[in-house]
C-alpha cells in the first residue's frame, strides 16, 4: 500500500512539470519500477522513495503539495531549476526529512510554517528564490539543524531571538534581504556556529557582545548593513579561529583592536567605509592574510607612524590586495614598501595625504596589476622602475604634483593590440620608446607621432602605416571588410535620407498647428515649474507609491542609491522612484550634482524631473529622493547586453540604433552648447541612457555632472574637477592623464559608445 501511495506521488509530481529540457521523465514511465526512475532511490527493505534529486536539470513547474505523502523522504533536492509558486506546507508532513535543498529557484510566497514539524532537518536551503514575510519564530523547534541558508530573497522584519535555540547550527546565511533591527543577543547560544552571513541588509545598532563569546567561528559577514558601535579591545583574543571578518559598508567607530596581532589564521579583513580611527595596529602575526581593505576610513595621521603597520606585514607572503585609500594616512611612504608579499596585485593609496617622491622601491613588486595613489601630494618623477611592472595595467597617479607629467619607455615587453590613438593628444609627451613589443595595425600620424625622433616602433612586426620617415610597410586594404563598411556607410546615408525626409515632412505638418497654439504652448511652458520650486512630496507618499519600498518595485541600484517604480497620487502615470543611500560616502554630493544639473534644463533626450524628496523616514533617518519620468524600455544596456537565456531576445536595428545615437547625440548638445552654463555628463554609458515607450533616447544619472566654470569662454582650470570620475571602462584616458573634466571627454564617450554596436 506505501508502495502504491509513493508511486501516486511521483506521478502527481511529474504532472506538476512543465518544462523538461533534458527529458529527465522519459524514464518515470510504467515499464519499469518506479525506484529505478532517473532522480529516484528507495530503501532496500521497504522499497519507499528516500532520496528525490533533480537537481540543475532546468525544470519548470510548480512543486507539487502530493510530495508531502513520501513518508519514507530523507533527501529532497532541486536546486537549480525554475520551480515557481510556493513551498507546500503537506511538506511538513516529512518527519524523516533530514536535507530540504531549493536554493536557486523562484520560489514564492512565506516560509511554511509547517516545515517546522521537520524535527529531523539537519540542513534548509532556501538560497536565491522570491520569498517574502518573516523568518517563522517557530523555527526554533528544529533542533537538529545544522544549516541554515535563506540567503537572497525578499524577507522583511526582525531575526527571531527564538534563533537562539538552533544548538546544532554550525552554518547561518540570512543575507542579501530587507531584514531590520538588531542582531539578536542570543545568537550567542550557538556555540557550535562556525559561518555567520548577514550582509546587505538594514540591520541596525551595536554588534551583540554575545558574539565574541563564539570560539568556533571562521567567517563573520556583515557587510552594507547600518551597524554602529565600535570593536571590544579583546576581540581577537575572543574569536581564535576567525579567517575572514568582512564588514566594511557599515558604521563602526574606534580603533582597530590591538588584540589583532593574535590573529594568526585570519585571510581576510575587509572594514572598508566605516568611521575607524587612530593607528593601524601590528599585524605581523597575520602570516596567513591575502586581503586588508582598510579604505575609507579616518585611518593613520600625517606622521611617519601612520605607516609602521606596513614594516608588520612582512611576513604576510599570501597578501595579494592592500587598500589604505581615503583614509589619513600622511608624511612619505617609506621604501620597506618593497619587502611587501612579491604576490601583491592590487595597491591603493589614492584619497591620502601622502607627501614626498614615490619610492622606486615599489618597482620590485613585479606581480602589481593595478597600482592607484591618486589624489595625494606627491611630488617628483614617475620612477624608472616601474619598467619592472610588466603586469601592470592601470596605474592611476591623478591629483598629485608629479613633475618630469615626458619621457615613456614600454620597450622589450609583451604588450599586444593597437597603439591607442588617443597617445596623439598627450602634448607634454615628448618622447615613445615601444620597440620589441608584440604591437599591430596601424601608426597614428597625429601629434607627436609626426616626429620620427620622437617614437621608436622597431621589433613590432605587426606594425604599418604611419609616417614615410618610420619606413614601415603600408597596411593591407582587407578588401572584404572595406566593402563590409562601405555597405554599412551606404545603409547609414540611406537611413539619415531616410530620417531627415520624415523629419523635413513632419515639421511642415506640425508647423501650422504649432503656430496657431504658440501663444497656449508659451503660457504653459512658462508655468512648467523648476526644481527649486516644485511642490516636494512627501516620505509617505514615496512610501506608499512603492508598497513601502517593496523589493517587487525595484529596477535597479547603482553607486549611491536604488531606482523604484511606483503611482504617486498627483501623477497618471508610473514614475521612477531614486532613493539616495546617504550612509554611502557621496551620495549626498551625488543629489546636490544632480539637482544642480537638472533644475534648470530641460530637453526631449533628457530625463524629465518631477519632484523631490528631502525628508526624515520613520526611522528618524534623513532621506532623499528624486522622482523622474518612468521609461518602459529600460536602459540601453538591457538591449545590448541580455544575460538572460529565458528572455525572448531583443534587437536593435539599424535604424533604432542610429535615432539613440542622434538622440545622446542631441541631449549632449544641448548641455554643451545651449545651456546657460555648459554641463558635462562624466559618467555616459549604456546603463544611463533610458529608452521611453517609443524608443527615443534619454540621458539620466547626473549624480556626477560638473558645471563648467569659464573665464572669457575659457574652461576654469581651478574650478574644473580632475579626479577620475565615472565607470571604469567609459572613463575616457585623458581622465587618467590628469586632463581637465571637458566636454570634448563626453563627446569621446559618445564615439566609444556608437562604435560600440
Amino acid at each position: 500500500m506505501g508502495n502504491e501511495t509513493d508511486h501516486l506521488a511521483l506521478l502527481k509530481f511529474k504532472e506538476s512539470i512543465s518544462k523538461d529540457p533534458s527529458g529527465i521523465f522519459a524514464s518515470w514511465n510504467s515499464s519499469s519500477h518506479f525506484c529505478n526512475w532517473q532522480g529516484i532511490t528507495c530503501g532496500s527493505r521497504h522499497q519507499r522513495v528516500t532520496v528525490l534529486n533533480l537537481q540543475d536539470h532546468g525544470l519548470h513547474g510548480f512543486i507539487s503539495p502530493h510530495l508531502g505523502n513520501l513518508s519514507f523522504l530523507r533527501i529532497l533536492n532541486l536546486q537549480k531549476n525554475s520551480f515557481n509558486g510556493n513551498i507546500p506546507q503537506e511538506l511538513g508532513r516529512l518527519f524523516r526529512l533530514q536535507q530540504l535543498i531549493l536554493y536557486s529557484n523562484t520560489l514564492e510566497g512565506e516560509i511554511p510554517t509547517n516545515l517546522t514539524s521537520c524535527y529531523e532537518l539537519r540542513n534548509l536551503d532556501l538560497y536565491d528564490n522570491k520569498l517574502i514575510g518573516k523568518i517563522p519564530t517557530k523555527i526554533s523547534s528544529l533542533l537538529k539543524l545544522e544549516s541554515l541558508s535563506i540567503e537572497a530573497n525578499n524577507l522583511t522584519g526582525q531575526i527571531p531571538s527564538s534563533i537562539g535555540n538552533l544548538s546544532s547550527l554550525s552554518s547561518l546565511s540570512m543575507a542579501q534581504n530587507n531584514l531590520e533591527g538588531n542582531l539578536p543577543e542570543e545568537i550567542g547560544f550557538l556555540k557550535k556556529l562556525t559561518f555567520l552571513w548577514v550582509y546587505s541588509n538594514k540591520l541596525s545598532g551595536s554588534l551583540p557582545s554575545s558574539l565574541y563569546n563564539l570560539s568556533s567561528l571562521r567567517v563573520l559577514s556583515f557587510p552594507v548593513n547600518q551597524f554602529n558601535g565600535s570593536f571590544p579591545a579583546n576581540m581577537f583574543l575572543a574569536l581564535p579561529n576567525l579567517s575572514s571578518l568582512l564588514i566594511g559598508e557599515n558604521q563602526i567607530s574606534g580603533p582597530i583592536p590591538t588584540s589583532i596581532s593574535n590573529a594568526s589564521v585570519l585571510s581576510r579583513l575587509d572594514i572598508t567605509n566605516n568611521q575607524l580611527v587612530g593607528q593601524v595596529p601590528s599585524l605581523e602575526n597575520l602570516q596567513e592574510l591575502s586581503l586588508l581593505d582598510l579604505s575609507g576610513n579616518y585611518l593613520g595621521d600625517d606622521s611617519i607612524k601612520s605607516w609602521e603597520f606596513l614594516y608588520s606585514l612582512i611576513n604576510s607572503s599570501k597578501l595579494f590586495l592592500l587598500d589604505v585609500g581615503y583614509n589619513n594616512f600622511g608624511a612619505a611612504l617609506p621604501n620597506s614598501i618593497a619587502n611587501l608579499s612579491t604576490q601583491l596585485s592590487n595597491l591603493y593609496f589614492g584619497g591620502n595625504k601622502i607627501s614626498g617622491q614615490i619610492p622606486a622601491t615599489l618597482g620590485n613588486l613585479i606581480n602589481l596589476v593595478i597600482l592607484a595613489m591618486e589624489s595625494n601630494h606627491l611630488t617628483g618623477i614617475i620612477p624608472t622602475a616601474f619598467g619592472n611592472l610588466q603586469e601592470l595595467r592601470v596605474l592611476n597617479l591623478a591629483g598629485n604634483k608629479l613633475s618630469g607629467l615626458r619621457n615613456l619607455d614600454l620597450s622589450e615587453n609583451n604588450l599586444s593590440g593597437s597603439i591607442l590613438p588617443a597617445l596623439q593628444n598627450i602634448s607634454a609627451l615628448e618622447y615613445l620608446n615601444i620597440s620589441f613589443n608584440m604591437l599591430d595595425g596601424e601608426v597614428p600620424t597625429k601629434g607627436m607621432f609626426k616626429n620620427a625622433s620622437a617614437i621608436v616602433v622597431t621589433g613590432n612586426h605587426g606594425l604599418c602605416g604611419g609616417i614615410q620617415e618610420l619606413k614601415l610597410p603600408l597596411c593591407p586594404i582587407d578588401v572584404k571588410k572595406q566593402s563590409k563598411q562601405l555597405g554599412f556607410r551606404l545603409k547609414v546615408v540611406i537611413t539619415c535620407v531616410v530620417v531627415l525626409l520624415f523629419l523635413f515632412f513632419s515639421v511642415l505638418a506640425i508647423y501650422s498647428m504649432r503656430k496657431r497654439n504658440r501663444k497656449k504652448n508659451w503660457k504653459s511652458y512658462s508655468s512648467l515649474p523648476r526644481i527649486d520650486s516644485l511642490q516636494m512630496v512627501s516620505y509617505q507618499s514615496l512610501y506608499t507609491a512603492t508598497d513601502g519600498f517593496s523589493a517587487n518595485n525595484l529596477i535597479g541600484s547603482g553607486s549611491f542609491g536604488s531606482v523604484y517604480k511606483g503611482m504617486l497620487e498627483f501623477e497618471q502615470e508610473l514614475v521612477a522612484i531614486k532613493v539616495l543611500n546617504l550612509q554611502r560616502k557621496g551620495a549626498d554630493r551625488s543629489f546636490i550634482a544632480e539637482c544642480n544639473a537638472l533644475r534648470n534644463i530641460r530637453h526631449r533626450n533628457l530625463v524629465k524631473i518631477l519632484t523631490c524628496c528631502s525628508s526624515i523616514d520613520y526611522k528618524g533617518q534623513e532621506f532623499k529622493a528624486l522622482v523622474y519620468k518612468y521609461m518602459k524600455n529600460g536602459s540601453l544596456e538591457s538591449w545590448l547586453h541580455q544575460e538572460k537565456i529565458t528572455e525572448k531576445k531583443r534587437i536593435l536595428d539599424l535604424g533604432q540604433r542610429l535615432n539613440v545615437v542622434i538622440d545622446i547625440a542631441a541631449g549632449l548638445h544641448y548641455l554643451h552648447i545651449e545651456c546657460e552654463q555648459s554641463i558635462v555628463h562624466c559618467d555616459l554609458k549604456p546603463s544611463n541612457i533610458l529608452l521611453n515607450d517609443h524608443m527615443v533616447a534619454h540621458i539620466s544619472d547626473f549624480g556626477l555632472a560638473r558645471l563648467l566654470s569659464t573665464v572669457n569662454g575659457i574652461p576654469d582650470k581651478h574650478t574644473n574637477t580632475i579626479a577620475i570620475k565615472g565607470t571604469l571602462g567609459y572613463a575616457p584616458p585623458e581622465h587618467g592623464m590628469g586632463f581637465e573634466v571637458s566636454t570634448r571627454v563626453t563627446c569621446i564617450v559618445l564615439e566609444f559608445l556608437c562604435w560600440s554596436y
